[in-house]
């Protein structure tokens, strides 16, 4: 379906009516208040916290006369680096030497008798007269001067001021980890680095690397081209997936070459970073097959997969198989110098092998009593490869199912369980539960967010999540190497979205793996972060707005002319707003509950910290026709529709912007609550069409959808919820029309249906390989 719905930056009511941004998108340049302000406590709104810090008296000034010495060549590549930062974000020019003790300078320097009680430990000392940063390891060295960064980007401009202290400081976790998925969509070189930079700038360590799955094989191999050649490349669905110049398919490709990984590998090491390639085994394999057909279970070739989900496809058992991973393990053990390599597991639904006599009598010859214990064969087998070239497994939960190697490590991300399990046994585990650490989960219920998956995991979510469990006994708890934030990218096509996506979120998640348990405070955190935010448009990083700006819900009494409105932020800073047509300042009124205006009405508010909005006000126009209508992002899932309730981008333009739609896949229903029926004589909805892109696996008989009774399918209007009165049911089209998108009006029936109801709205039949999507209803006045 081709774009014709208002998408990108559009902005509508949470759960009412229509608003316009006053500036939608737009970079906010600091204000004069920012500029100016100098931190009240010494902090400098450091983020993470540091475990330690003694405030002094009296403040460093850092200006372009400030040198940056260091006592060694290790020493001064720290200072280079935090020269770099300090260019890139306030424009101020240092210069670097090594040896010298002048007095007003800043001193990095490498002591092996300084024990922080971590190579990644360091000391800052600040006072009037200079700056010292002390540390065993140039990692330590280096986290030591991204806090003293972070103290000199409290401004924006101006004389950078620094207040006088101590910090003495380790990290909590040894292991700060986030996870980029590179198969469904492909980043630069570029945009990795960039994200490599936000890393370490987070003090987070370690870059998991997503590079294969069913989607597209991203890591060249050269013992195999096809894998790149082949796998490297899928044809999108619908639209998307067709040249609009020639009418051709229009592939979608990317990979990245050995020498680019070892730019990359280095780059990262550069900044403190290991990098832990993930080379998904025996599920996620389609692209893989479709490269070497030999390598699956059916002999066939499939194509490299445009669909979302859990695929069927998987890697065989055979020896020859066997080989192949092993030979692709070398090349990778040979571009990853890291201790770890990740080799997926997750997800291996094994319908395949199930049904293969080959792959039963394989099991036979292997002693495997089940197929869990055939995948856990081959884990074994692996394990012993890689220790045998210097290196560690590490794999998604799943692979506790069958009898695991005890030098593996586990990743839980089916929860914390899989976690918990694994350090009884003795494993090492890092902690990555779906539930609060996966960051293309939307954030807040704003109608700004980006297309994403279930649920929603906002800020604090995220910041609450402790890594530890309480289940665990002191011994068993030392298992658990850290936390990592993972990044899936089905819906994330662009860059921008990525760092919508990542950040502020990837903030909480340093503080987690940083700062000791009892120091972290989330009201803490967040005044501490619109100073981040400050440091994010310094870096040019398009950090979310959505958890800044300002949701709103109306009652609305049409036959009095009034409206009762209730703002709200998603992260509870304060919220000003005004309805004399003035842009809200920080001595606008204060919004302390629910207040009621007079129709029509402009409204006009934002979110503010300090006396300083934290996002671009809003304007929120609120008349008898805005209020009569709902945007699918207003409307509610169905009681029975399920759980997986997703926002969905539209198949076209092939570039660019599209529409985005909410919907619940295993069952499409929007149901808009307690519609004011009184003098409404139809029900209009405008539908779009996008392909049904998604593999479910053993979810499939969960899918379900309403009989058709006519060749398309019909639209079904129902009163009072889904089992309440039919009011209205039109046939559908075959397809929609020229601009993607059908609109249907549905005639209420005598007697009027009057009050508040709730509608129920579906498509019957099940319209697959396409689906209809609601894009919005509107109440069609018309009857006394």
């Amino acid at each position: 379906m081709m774009q014709s719905k208002s998408t990108g930056c559009r902005l509508w009511l949470a759960g009412a009516v229509m608003l316009v941004a006053l500036t939608a998108c737009a970079d906010r340049t600091p204000t004069a208040t920012e500029a100016a302000a100098v931190p009240d406590v010494a902090d400098g709104a450091l983020i993470p916290k540091p475990a330690r810090l003694e405030q002094g008296d009296g403040a460093f000034v850092l200006s372009v006369d400030t040198p940056l010495l260091s006592a060694d060549a290790a020493a001064e590549a720290v200072a280079v680096r935090f020269a770099d930062y300090l260019r890139a974000t306030r424009g101020l020019e240092l210069g670097t030497a090594v040896g010298g003790a002048d007095e007003g300078a800043v001193h990095f320097a490498l002591d092996p008798a300084f024990d922080g009680g971590s190579p990644e430990a360091y000391r800052l000392d600040v006072a009037p007269t200079g700056v010292r940063v002390v540390a065993a390891e140039p990692a330590g060295l280096f986290y030591g001067a991204v806090t003293l960064w972070q103290l000199a980007t409290t401004q924006a401009e101006g004389d950078i001021r620094i207040p006088s202290m101590r910090i003495e400081d380790a990290p909590r976790f040894g292991w700060r980890g986030f996870m980029l998925d590179s198969a469904r969509h492909f980043q630069s070189v570029e945009q990795i680095k960039k994200l490599l930079d936000a890393m370490a700038l987070h003090k987070l360590n370690t870059f998991h690397w997503h590079l294969t799955d069913d989607q597209g094989w991203r890591i060249e191999i050269k013992r195999y081209p096809k894998l790149t050649e082949i796998g490297g490349c899928r044809i999108p669905a619908g639209d998307a997936g067709i040249d609009p110049a020639s009418g051709k398919p229009r592939p979608y490709c990317g990979h990245y070459t050995q020498e680019q990984i070892r730019d990359i590998v280095a780059y990262a090491a550069e900044r403190h970073i290991t990098v832990v390639p993930e080379i998904d085994v025996p599920g996620h394999a389609q692209a893989a097959i479709a490269s070497y057909p030999e390598l699956g279970v059916t002999g066939e070739r499939p194509p490299v997969s445009n669909e979302w989900g859990v695929h069927s496809w998987l890697f065989n058992v055979e020896e020859e198989t066997f080989v192949f991973l092993e030979n692709v393990l070398a090349e990778v053990v040979e571009l990853f110098p890291g201790e770890y390599v990740h080799i997926g597991g997750d997800e291996a639904v094994k319908d395949q092998w199930e049904s293969s006599a080959r792959v039963q009598a394989r099991m036979r010859e292997l002693g495997a009593q089940d197929e869990m214990a055939m995948q856990g064969l081959l884990v074994e087998r692996l394990e012993k490869f890689l220790a045998g070239n210097g290196k560690r497994l590490i794999g998604w939960d799943e692979i506790l199912e069958a009898e695991l190697p005890p030098a593996a490590t586990v990743m839980s991300w089916r929860g914390i369980e899989g976690g918990i399990e694994a350090a009884r046994k003795g494993h090492d585990v890092v902690m990555s539960p779906s539930s609060d650490l996966y960051l293309d989960y939307l954030q807040t219920t704003l109608p700004d967010e980006p297309p994403g998956r279930p649920a929603t995991i906002t800020v604090q979510d995220v910041y609450a999540f402790e890594p530890v469990p309480a289940e665990l006994d002191a011994g068993q708890q030392k298992h658990i190497l850290g936390l990592q934030a993972n990044m899936w990218t089905e819906h994330t096509r662009f860059d921008e979205r990525l760092e919508h996506n990542l950040f502020p979120r990837l903030a909480a998640v340093a503080e987690s793996g940083w700062t000791p348990a009892a120091d972290k405070n989330w009201d803490d955190f967040r005044r501490r972060l619109p100073m981040q935010l400050q440091r994010y448009r310094m870096l040019g990083i398009g950090h979310a707005q959505t958890p800044f700006q300002v949701a709103i819900e109306v009652d609305d009494d049409r036959a009095a002319g009034i409206a009762t409105v209730a703002l709200s932020n998603p992260l509870g800073y304060e919220i000003r707003h005004t309805t004399d047509g003035s842009m809200p300042v920080a001595t606008s009124p204060a919004h302390a509950g629910p207040f009621e205006v007079a129709l029509p009405a402009e409204l006009r508010a934002a979110a503010f910290f300090d006396g300083e909005p934290l996002a671009e006000p809003q304007t929120f126009v609120l008349d008898p026709a805005s209020l009569l209508v709902r945007t699918d992002e207003q409307l509610a899932i169905c009681p029975d529709a399920g759980r997986l309730l997703l926002r969905l981008e539209d198949d076209g333009p092939a570039d660019g912007e599209r529409a985005i739609f909410n919907a619940t896949i295993f069952y499409p229903c929007w149901q808009w609550n307690a519609a004011d029926l009184d003098g409404i004589g139809a029900v209009k909805v405008r539908l779009g069409r996008i392909p049904y892109y998604f593999q479910l696996a053993h979810d499939e008989p969960s899918r379900h959808f309403e009989p058709a009774v006519t060749a398309h399918g019909e639209l079904m209007v129902h009163g009072g919820g889904c089992e309440g009165e039919l009011l209205a049911q039109l046939p559908m089209p075959a397809e929609p029309g020229a601009d993607g998108f059908v609109e249907l009006e549905a005639v209420l029936p005598p007697p009027p249906a009057a009050g508040r109801q709730d509608l129920c709205i579906r498509v019957t039949g099940d319209t697959r390989p396409a689906m209809w999507v609601v894009d919005r209803v509107g109440l069609v006045p018309g009857r006394p």
